[in-house]
């Protein structure tokens, strides 16, 4: 018997998860005693359990299946390439086609002299690579000393040890002896939140000159690089005033700081654009990549890397790397999936079509009770929760209490939107079609019209 096709019953299949499988960031003995939702196939952006229920994905996986579920292609590379080469290294003064063709067309994809590869794979190890790279960097120029990197509080990065000390997750911090040394952060861009009275433009300004006293405080001669994403994703989707990131260009350059954009979530067409850099006006020094690089289909990330950066780091032996940098599996999955976005036209028309479209349902949630902010770009979106409107007020209850409500209440109408405390964030599947569109947006009302019953009906409509 195929076990993988012809399962146990569901609840079988559950007392063998709570057995034997550990998930991530979960409480593993509640999600047993909840029981996990069995997902058991999936086509475009539709996902199907193990009791026959289909959901609609708002989440696209983790933020990373752009051009949907199901696509044959991917499944047809893979193949052909396990039969050709399954694997070699890219150790020990060898290469192969797939890695080489793969840089070649993330170069082209690039913004700016983005013009070179580290293969990882994916996002959390980047990161950790790009820790590496900014150090020897400066100390092949003679500057051994430079090698604080900067980062925002609530910023995620990954979760091993580098990817998780260069994030700004509290909780994250508090479990492995996190962060390593050489990290530091500044506050984020979060006006809903953090703004008070301060308009988003005076915020944004405020927010970004942080960076600028960090960088004064530690002492330019010590600090090696700023990190953060575009649009901060697992943060809460929070969206910088437009006066945010040309600032913190501007401090970059004035002190010779380098710029690390991480475009694990905001790349390959989330945004509306091939990378978030692009949509935000960023002109990065290195770009970290996973996700909608492979669309999820296969384990792949990289970093992407100036000629400035680059040359140096050509004089000399980097010593790091990972066995499946490059794989040549991985590499040909996503540049099938690269030929699909590009071919397909579907970052055009999310830029164009369904991008405006989702925005436009999107932002009329700000009119529900229980909503007080809707913000989207491209594919990615939130709603802030509040018990008042006018004040963006915080509710009494533990943070987290009425997202994980609306969370619920979400999987019951067989919708995926993710909560980030108070916060309810979507990011679809690049391909979500507009009907698809109106069914998400009436499965995420329904949910939230649900889950303000139950917050009203429980004496938890209430400001902190």
């Amino acid at each position: 018997m195929n076990v993988l096709t012809n399962y146990p019953p569901t609840d079988e299949l559950q007392a063998l998860d709570s057995a034997h499988h550990m998930h991530p960031f979960s409480h593993n003995a509640s999600l047993a005693e909840q029981r996990p939702r069995v997902i058991t196939s999936a086509q475009g952006v539709w996902l199907k359990d193990s009791e026959g229920q289909e959901i609609i994905d708002g989440m696209a996986g983790l933020w990373c299946v752009n051009v949907g579920y199901g696509r044959a292609e991917l499944a047809e590379a893979a193949a052909r390439q396990m039969r050709e080469l399954p694997f070699y290294n890219t150790f020990f003064k060898t290469t192969h086609v797939p890695a080489i063709m793969l840089a070649k067309k993330l170069a082209e994809l690039a913004p700016g002299d983005l013009n070179t590869v580290f293969f990882a794979n994916g996002g959390s190890d980047a990161n950790d690579t790009n820790i590496r790279m900014v150090r020897t960097y400066w100390a092949e120029k003679g500057q051994p000393d430079r090698n604080v990197i900067i980062s925002r509080w609530n910023a995620y990065h990954g979760s091993t040890m580098g990817g998780g000390s260069l994030g700004g997750m509290k909780g994250m911090h508090a479990q492995g002896g996190l962060p390593i040394p050489g990290i530091a952060f500044i506050d984020q861009p979060d006006w809903w939140s953090e703004g008070g009275d301060m308009s988003p433009e005076d915020f944004g300004l405020e927010r970004a000159r942080q960076l600028e006293e960090k960088i004064k405080e530690i002492g330019a001669d010590k600090v090696a690089a700023f990190i953060a994403e575009p649009v901060q994703g697992a943060g809460g989707v929070i969206i910088p005033p437009e006066t945010y990131w040309p600032e913190i260009s501007r401090i970059c350059k004035k002190y010779d700081i380098l710029l690390i954009a991480d475009e694990v979530i905001c790349g390959f067409g989330r945004t509306g654009n091939w990378f978030g850099s692009q949509t935000m006006g960023i002109e990065p020094d290195i770009m970290t990549v996973a996700k909608g690089l492979s669309s999820g289909y296969i384990p792949i990330g990289g970093s992407i890397v100036s000629d400035r950066v680059a040359n140096v780091l050509r004089d000399t032996e980097f010593n790091h790397g990972y066995t499946y940098s490059g794989h040549p599996v991985a590499c040909a999955v996503a540049l099938e999936n690269l030929r699909l976005l590009e071919e397909d036209g579907i970052i055009d028309n999310v830029r164009n079509v369904t991008g405006p479209y989702l925005r436009k349902k999107w932002e009329a949630l700000a009119d529900h009770p229980l909503v007080g902010e809707a913000k989207i770009i491209g594919m990615m979106g939130s709603i802030a929760l509040t018990p008042d409107k006018a004040s963006r007020a915080a509710f009494a209850a533990e943070e987290g209490t009425i997202g994980f409500i609306c969370r619920d209440r979400c999987f019951a109408n067989n919708v995926i939107m993710r909560s980030v405390g108070d916060r309810m964030i979507i990011s679809p599947p690049l391909v979500m079609t507009c009907d698809e569109i109106d069914i998400l947006i009436e499965r995420a009302t329904k949910s939230l019209d649900e889950a303000y019953e139950k917050v009203k009906a429980d004496g938890l409509m209430v400001s902190a």
